[in-house]
């Protein structure tokens, strides 16, 4: 089942003149990584999708549906974004927090309930960060925010995920975490899209990969299909030496 589509899409980059239209379609159990240096546009390829960044030309489709055309609030329903980077808009918990996750399934004025907090609840401990739950976000460290994030995103269960670097600021053992957590997400029927500068986290943990280029050049595919020496060179202007690992490749940069 396409959960979204990218139909004959061309984001808007400032500066740059054109960019090629993509055409692909997200499917539920899907994990897509987005790949390119800095600059090519991944962080505004997931905004335009998330429908917070109008397109040069083309159309999103969520469910087969404009995404123009949608309701705002089906649109938070379905579609869950996690930046990269985010500012505190007010002083609050990280219960609070990931409370927030919970209101684009309720009414206006409607307080959360009983199962909203369950579901927060459950997000926390989740992400190892349930005994923080009365702390404000504001003292947090940069990973703990970056956890409390996708907790409430996943508060949220949108079945769409759109996530700008999910493993920033994280330690080892939580980047693993954050990774399997996405790739269960998938697995239970949900769709995963998200940028990544480590090559391995996609060699290990995406199913499809996009690959954008800085001028625009952009082409997409099965993980297995993307994931080549010659492709990523190019991507990157370096070169690259690859060795297997549990059967998953494994990139090393050449000095």
């Amino acid at each position: 089942m396409k959960t979204l589509q990218a139909d004959q899409l061309v984001i808007d980059i400032p500066g740059r003149p054109s960019g090629q239209a993509l055409d692909f379609a997200v499917e539920a159990g899907q994990v897509w990584g987005v790949l390119g240096p800095n600059g090519a546009g991944k962080s505004t390829l997931l905004h335009t999708l998330a429908g917070l960044r109008a397109p040069r030309s083309g159309a999103v489709r969520l469910d087969g549906q404009a995404l123009t055309r949608l309701k705002r609030k089906r649109v938070a329903q379905q579609l869950g974004l996690v930046f990269q980077e985010r500012q505190d808009g007010f002083p609050a918990t990280v219960l609070e927090t990931a409370l927030i996750g919970r209101h684009p399934w309720l009414s206006p004025w409607q307080m959360e309930g009983a199962d909203d907090l369950a579901l927060a609840h459950q997000a926390l401990q989740q992400l190892d960060v349930l005994e923080l739950q009365d702390r404000l976000v504001s003292t947090l460290s940069g990973g703990e925010r970056q956890r409390v994030a996708i907790a409430t995103t996943l508060t949220q269960a949108p079945q769409t995920w759109l996530v700008d670097e999910p493993t920033n600021h994280l330690d080892l053992h939580h980047q693993v975490a954050v990774m399997n957590l996405l790739a269960n997400q998938a697995a239970s029927g949900r769709a995963v899209i998200m940028c990544l500068h480590d090559l391995n986290l996609a060699a290990r943990w995406c199913s499809h990969v996009l690959l954008l280029y800085p001028d625009g050049e952009a082409c997409w595919g099965p993980a297995a299909d993307m994931l080549v020496p010659a492709a990523l060179e190019r991507l990157y202007g370096q070169r690259l030496l690859t060795v297997a690992v549990d059967g998953a490749p494994v990139f090393v940069p050449v000095r």
